[in-house]
């Protein structure tokens, strides 16, 4: 395997923009661009279907349709590139796309990560780059009308079957804090805090998706975090719904879980206590006991 920059890149006299902007050849003369890897957006309009990017002829694979993307920079997160190269090449407003899954594509010398995303306000696309002909929002059944990059082609089938899909946990606040003696009951408002914190921080970087059984490779589900008594005093959180129960934590949980099914959301309740169990199995959610969320937590090597 070796790096090449373009020839146009070379010429620069400061060098390339970023390290990431160059070709991976791999011994058999395969040729991948981005040195860090590369990602794209795959942003679902609801009622306009997918965003697509018509490329411009003297780009790698011109004259095909494809997603928004582009090499990832030094040190990027996917996430943070696809949202990037979406921006620089469609002009996707900041928050427009909130990120739903991840699917990352891995030939050991190269990665390619499809980000994802619902459009959460609704936009224009704008052609801000020299590589777009046309950008357009393309109903999800006529995207196979066009003629596709191969690699988009190729994945096309597998991601349109994750359209569907919407993953949601629900957690039982009182169950998961009571389940560590760390003095919660002095401050059960704090503890629940502390709890929700850390689920935000969950959301923003992901579950893996073996976790929740489900394909690729991470998703960000929607989590609703249900309180009681006077944990209810906690303070909302960004990426996270905090249901105040107005009587039994456990009828309001299952009417959480209730109303996400109804949504479309495949249902994850987070809870220990068995008659719970019983009721939200019954509306077809998975359960898993507190300790499989205390895993997944950002805070759980501490």
């Amino acid at each position: 395997m070796r790096i090449e920059y373009p020839e146009f890149e070379r010429r620069r006299p400061l060098g390339p923009r970023d390290p990431g902007d160059a070709w991976v050849i791999t011994d058999a003369g395969e040729r991948y661009w981005g040195r860090f890897g590369a990602a794209g957006l795959l942003a679902v309009d609801h009622d306009r279907g997918v965003l697509l990017q018509h490329r411009v002829s003297w780009s790698h694979h011109g004259n095909t349709w494809a997603l928004p993307g582009g090499a990832r920079h030094q040190g990027e997160s996917a996430e943070d590139g696809a949202i990037r190269e979406a921006q620089e090449e469609a002009g996707v407003p900041d928050g427009a796309v909130r990120a739903r899954a991840e699917s990352v594509l891995d030939l050991d010398v190269w990665t390619y990560t499809t980000l994802i995303g619902d459009v959460v306000a609704p936009f224009e696309p704008v052609i801000s780059d020299p590589e777009s002909r046309a950008l357009e929002w393309v109903p999800i059944d006529q995207v196979t009308e066009r003629p596709l990059h191969p690699g988009f082609a190729d994945s096309w089938t597998r991601l349109r079957g994750l359209l569907e899909v919407r993953p949601a946990i629900v957690v039982d606040a009182a169950n998961v804090v009571g389940s560590v003696p760390d003095g919660w009951w002095r401050d059960r408002a704090g503890a629940a805090g502390r709890l929700i914190a850390d689920i935000a921080a969950l959301r923003q970087q992901g579950v893996d998706a073996t976790a929740l059984g489900l394909p690729v490779t991470t998703w960000f589900p929607e989590i609703s975090i249900v309180v009681e008594g006077q944990a209810k005093a906690v303070a909302d959180a960004t990426g996270v719904r905090v249901v105040r129960a107005e009587a039994s934590g456990d009828d309001a949980i299952v009417a959480e879980a209730a109303r996400l099914a109804e949504a479309g959301r495949t249902v994850t309740v987070v809870t220990s206590d068995r008659g719970l169990t019983a009721r939200v199995v019954a509306l077809g959610a998975a359960v898993h006991g507190t300790s499989w969320l205390r895993a997944l937590l950002p805070t759980s090597g501490r």
